[in-house]
């Protein structure tokens, strides 16, 4: 850190070395005078130089050059932070990066990897133990009976039970996949509504400092009618009442362009101070739509809110015929081999003792139905009763949804078209009017000000339709699940 500011300080002492070589006379120069004072150049400091030689000036050009290509680079760095963040990048961002969405990718692999699990047979058990082992002298050769065993035991759940598992996990997976779609909606929807509201608050700000300069204006000519008794302080106070109340605005304004940006940058995964601009020039089309009752059936087809509810029903139905599968028993089974010491007695033919095998079958017995198995129907059946209430009112909350964002969408862009076709054009006239008027003392100030305020007013409903109409499409978007919505 020391060398860079050393390189800087020197840089610096150059680039003013050369501008003061520069101003000193040619033959002056040619001589390479010693000690020599040019009080002209500073009235309050006496500038002395010593020996120098014309290559310093070449010195002196680089490290000039250094700087003003230090500062370029300074320059552009400052402009790469804050980047240029579009729509259709904030969009993509989000999807890439957004934590929530990749949370829901998570689970859904998470239950992916169930279904096999509960579709397989538990695993057997292998058992070692000793039968039958005298107390007295634990000789494994002294009794008959004695013998090492080893053994292993498989449990078979009933027939269909191991399907009817996977089959339910299998339904669950799926209902995560939709999850996945359904949170992708809703980002995109977030970022794009957040995105417009941003950009509303750009163009408000921009409304309000070009006001303030006319008010400022409206200002210098009350005062200046004021001072040669052409008008009346009372206007002077009214205009500076007026830039006060467009100050308030501002400074409101910019705390909720400041709310949003960071509302922004926390769906993009960004740091809160993430510094972005948005651009200022966007398309202002806005389409027509189908009819609703069409997009009703798209919704029905495409939402995956409704296909996940859907899944959980399957899933449900599922679990109903497994609880009906435990009115059967589930099955074990085993095989053991013995091992024994010793011989047998001269009576039974002599010789080693013959080892043992043992074969075994079980099987579990529902005794307890009424308390137990049939209270599981019921609790099953009860489920998928739930699932699918869950259903229908999820189906009427989504045409909730598409006939809200479809009103919407349509008053906004009615009033977008009045104002831009109709409103803000006569307002402007009205305001150019007004203002020749007062200027020949043909209309008083207080109009003025109120015909710039009504202005003013109408052009922030201009931006604000525009957003409104696009935010309301973003919705109806997410609400029927595709973008296919337009004629």
């Amino acid at each position: 850190m020391l060398d860079g500011m050393w390189l800087e300080k020197k840089m610096f002492y150059s680039c003013s070395y050369y501008k003061f070589i520069s101003e000193i006379p040619e033959h002056v120069q040619r001589n390479r005078l010693k000690d020599i004072h040019y009080s002209h150049l500073d009235a309050n400091k006496r500038i002395s130089i010593f020996s120098f030689q014309r290559n310093g000036f070449m010195w002196a050009l680089f490290f000039c050059f250094l700087i003003i290509s230090k500062q370029g680079l300074a320059v552009e760095s400052v402009s790469v932070n804050n980047d240029l963040l579009t729509l259709a990048s904030a969009v993509t961002q989000a999807v890439r990066d957004n934590p929530n969405l990749a949370k829901m990718q998570a689970r859904w692999k998470a239950m992916s990897a169930i279904p096999s699990q509960l579709g397989t047979l538990p695993d057997p058990t292998i058992s070692f133990g000793s039968l039958n082992l005298p107390t007295n002298t634990f000789n494994t050769t002294q009794e008959p009976m004695t013998q090492m065993q080893m053994g292993v035991n498989q449990s078979i759940p009933f027939p269909g039970k191991l399907g009817l598992r996977e089959k339910a996990a299998e339904f669950e997976a799926e209902a995560a996949s939709n999850d996945i779609d359904e949170t992708r909606l809703h980002l995109i929807r977030d970022v794009k509504t957040t995105w417009w509201v941003v950009f509303y608050l750009d163009r408000a700000l921009e409304i309000v400092t070009a006001n303030k300069g006319l008010l400022r204006q409206f200002i210098e000519i009350a005062q200046t009618k004021y001072s040669v008794g052409n008008g009346l302080q009372q206007d002077v106070l009214l205009a500076q009442l007026e830039l006060s109340q467009l100050l308030d605005q501002e400074i409101q304004l910019v705390g909720t362009q400041r709310n949003e940006k960071v509302r922004l940058s926390a769906l993009l995964d960004r740091p809160a101070n993430y510094s972005f601009r948005l651009p200022k020039e966007i398309d202002k089309e806005l389409p027509n739509t189908i009819p609703e009752p069409e997009l009703y059936q798209i919704a029905d087809l495409s939402r995956p809110l409704l296909a996940k509810q859907r899944n959980q029903i399957s899933a449900a139905g599922t679990r109903v015929e497994l609880a009906k599968k435990d009115y059967y028993p589930d099955f074990g089974m085993g095989a053991f081999y013995g091992f024994r010491g010793g011989n047998n007695p001269p009576p039974q033919g002599g010789g080693p003792r013959s080892d043992f095998l043992s074969l075994r079958l079980s099987m579990s017995i529902p005794i307890f139905i009424d308390s137990k198995q049939s209270k599981a129907v019921v609790q099953r059946a009860a489920e998928q009763l739930q699932q699918e209430y869950a259903l229908q009112d999820e189906w009427s909350q989504v045409r909730a949804q598409i006939s809200t964002a479809l009103a919407d969408y349509e008053r906004a862009r009615e009033q977008f078209t009045l104002f831009k076709s109709g409103i803000i054009p006569q307002a402007r006239q009205t305001v150019a009017s007004m203002l020749a008027g007062y200027q020949v003392n043909k209309v008083d100030f207080l109009n003025l000000i109120r015909s710039q305020i009504t202005l003013f007013n109408h052009e922030t409903k201009y931006w604000r339709a525009l957003t409104e109409a696009k935010q309301s499409l973003a919705k109806l978007v997410a609400a029927v699940g595709e973008e296919g919505i337009y004629k």
